[in-house]
């Protein structure tokens, strides 16, 4: 099945992009405004690396548009579109929790999909 590189980018981007926004959202919250979660060492660990992952699978979504498409589609998506979505939306709408809990997964979909159509 081929999938246009564009909606491959899209997707994978954004989601990489909500994940990392997310979990840098919970970790500059106040102790006690934080999740129940990520008020244990455990937690804050998970909310780190749960982050990282998420930006290195945005590097290689960004790569993957870079190499796939006009260098001015992801730059643009990266400094306006990923962000502004996810702002608006999914924060406003879900919360940062519950954002890196629906996105996460997908994060995981994300690397698949992008290894697999490279």
């Amino acid at each position: 099945m081929v999938v246009d590189p564009l909606w491959i980018f899209l997707v994978t981007g954004f989601v990489s992009m909500a994940a990392a926004l997310s979990a840098s959202g919970i970790n500059k919250l106040a102790e006690e405004d934080k999740p129940e979660f990520a008020r244990t060492s455990n937690g804050q660990v998970a909310v780190i690396l749960s982050g990282n992952l998420a930006a290195l699978t945005l590097i290689g979504a960004m790569a993957y548009g870079i190499r796939q498409l006009d260098l001015w589609i992801p730059a643009t998506c990266l400094f306006f579109s990923f962000p502004a979505v996810y702002l608006l939306v999914f924060q406003r709408a879900l919360g940062d929790a519950r954002s890196l809990y629906l996105m996460m997964p997908l994060v995981l979909v994300a690397i698949g999909t992008l290894y697999y159509y490279w």
